[in-house]
């Protein structure tokens, strides 16, 4: 071969690569989302997911796409484990279906009419019709179909480039003793075809350059089995790789899975080589004859659809074996704490409602102690930005969710066995306090948002700013161990508390808002700062308004004088016409007004 041909090959390679991908990204395009509800639907039948596996597969010419398409959908919990061990077995006989494809080179006959399926004839075919649709003909997904019949007829034009360029070796001596030695070697051949396999990423490429130098007449069955044995696991490595990415431990033991199912096939066929060729003699009739690319073909498919068959049933064995290989990873203390608040809502306890609101106080307790906490943390990120605390408020948030789903569905669960009316206040009471508790977790998130950006954006408050901010900070702390208390401790004192205070914090916000107004005419501060400064008041605003409405649901609870005038109560209060909450709300003005002139 000379180096123009080499040029030749390797462009011809590029085009049929190209051409396999523009032709599978087409099929995806239209199908994808078909495919992830069928896949999603597919039961704990082996059979059934090796038949989805293999035509997905033959669909979109790609087992690799199949088997991360695959470990997708188990990370996200649509597919078990065990679902997708028949998917990955069907993937992998699925992709012979390309090779089978290739073989209509062997096709011969001028007048036959099989001559329109040689690929000299349906590489343009396919060109001209993928134009067609692509340029003139305009139809719904008239794109979609002329790009799976370009990408059809260029993967074919590579294939024919790649056939030309090595039709030299059939007459080459060099290239006859090499193949020889593979036959001799067969540990050479399986490291040459995983190393092309791997560099490649693509199994049907690897096995259609066999087929193509199948036209010089110098390879056997007895010199590329082993290769094809090679491709198979150069193959699965760039799979496990993919797969080894997830943070999801089964879809990282999908991708092994797919490991152990190929050295597996490996195993057997050698066993079934070793057998047939070095005891019986079966194979000695074409070990050493020349193979055609329907014959490359053909042993692909055997190979494949074999040891498929054969593993099938031993699906859950290798399930255990991914267990033992990849070990669940120790929970964080956030799902610890999750799994020891969830084990509260059994729903055992339905039989008694007295015991079964108490289970789900405590879970609420824990979402009031979280929002605190993340409140707080969210306050000192505000002062010194710290990212492993951002992480923080950002898992607390999806702990203190998940527990407003889970203890919501309880209650509700539990609602139709209450009869006791005071039992149905309570359950009310504590689905409204749930929705509370979440709202500040979403706040919290929303103060961190805004420490984020002032970090991101490199500004920093004036430092007056940051005293008045301060301020308000200390008297948000308070309103909330008063809003925890209220709840979490049935303390009705701490309930009156949080009105008073709330109306302090919303006094600060006007106030600070004037003084921010002020400082953007003075041009002490920017309007970006302005912007971001605003958002804070408004998150610590609509925290504060949350913890009122816990401290009325509390009083409601207990006072059932308090529960007739719900609507009106907060009115009542602001009025001026009850002299406990004058006496508080004149106390805490007076302390954080002082704290707040101080701050000038």
């Amino acid at each position: 071969m000379t180096v123009f041909d080499f040029i030749s090959l390797f462009g011809g390679l590029a085009l049929f690569l190209y051409g396999m991908r523009i032709m599978g990204d087409g099929l995806k395009s239209q199908s994808s989302g078909t495919m992830k509800r069928v896949m999603g639907h597919v039961t704990g039948n082996p059979l059934l997911s090796f038949i989805l596996g293999l035509l997905v597969t033959a669909l979109i010419q790609s087992s690799t796409a199949t088997i991360v398409l695959t470990a997708g959908l188990v990370s996200a919990g649509v597919l078990t484990l065990h679902q997708s061990l028949g998917i990955i077995l069907g993937a992998n006989v699925g992709t012979t279906i390309t090779a089978q494809i290739i073989r209509l080179l062997d096709i011969d006959g001028g007048t036959s009419f099989l001559q329109v399926f040689k690929p000299s004839t349906l590489a343009p075919i396919a060109a001209v019709v993928g134009i067609l649709f692509i340029m003139v003909i305009k139809i719904k997904n008239s794109a979609t179909i002329g790009t799976i019949a370009m990408g059809f007829g260029i993967l074919f034009t590579g294939l024919l480039n790649m056939t030309a360029a090595v039709a030299p070796l059939s007459t080459s001596e060099s290239f006859a003793n090499l193949f020889v030695t593979l036959g001799d070697q067969p540990l050479l051949g399986f490291l040459a075809g995983t190393g092309v396999a791997f560099m490649i990423q693509s199994s049907s490429a690897s096995v259609g350059i066999l087929q193509a130098l199948s036209v010089t007449g110098q390879l056997s069955l007895g010199s590329i089995y082993a290769i094809l044995l090679g491709i198979y696991m150069g193959d699965c490595i760039t799979t496990a790789i993919v797969c080894g990415l997830s943070t999801s431990a089964d879809s990282r033991r999908t991708g092994i899975v797919h490991v152990l199912f190929n050295i597996a096939g490996a195993v057997i066929i050698l066993a079934a080589v070793l057998i047939l060729h070095g005891f019986t003699s079966l194979l000695d009739g074409i070990w050493s004859s020349p193979i055609t690319s329907g014959g490359i073909a053909n042993t692909h498919t055997l190979f494949k659809l074999s040891t498929a068959l054969l593993l099938l049933p031993f699906c859950t064995l290798f399930e255990k074996l991914s267990h033992r290989i990849i070990k669940d990873a120790p929970p964080s203390k956030q799902e610890a704490l999750l799994t020891e608040q969830l084990a509260h809502l059994d729903t055992a306890l339905y039989s008694s409602c007295a015991l079964a609101l108490e289970s789900a106080r405590k879970t609420i307790s824990t979402m009031a102690d979280l929002s605190h906490d993340g409140v707080d943390n969210a306050l000192d990120v505000l002062a010194n930005y710290d990212g492993n605390t951002i992480r923080m408020v950002e898992a607390n948030e999806d702990i203190i969710d998940s527990l407003a789903d889970h203890t919501s569905q309880y209650l509700v669960g539990l609602f139709p066995r209450i009869k006791s009316q005071n039992f149905n206040d309570t359950l009310n009471f504590y689905l409204k306090s749930i929705s509370e508790f979440e709202r500040i977790g979403d706040y919290a998130v929303n103060l961190t948002e805004n420490a984020r950006e002032l970090r991101e954006k490199g500004i920093e408050f004036s430092d007056y700013a940051k005293r008045e901010l301060k301020v308000i900070y200390e008297a948000l702390n308070e309103v909330m161990d008063y809003a925890r208390s209220a709840f979490s401790e049935s303390d009705t004192e701490a309930a009156a508390r949080i009105e008073p205070v709330e109306e302090v914090i919303d006094n600060l916000v006007a106030g600070m808002r004037e003084n921010h107004l002020q400082r953007l005419k003075d041009g002490t501060c920017s309007a970006i700062q302005g912007i971001i400064f605003s958002d804070i008041l408004v998150n610590v605003e609509r925290i504060s308004d949350q913890c009122s409405n816990i401290g009325i649901y509390a009083l409601c609870e207990h006072d059932p004088e308090i529960a007739q005038i719900q609507h009106e109560y907060k009115q009542m209060l602001h009025s001026g016409s009850n002299e406990t909450y004058n006496a508080l709300y004149a106390e805490r003005q007076k302390y954080y007004m002082a704290k707040f002139e101080a701050a000038k």
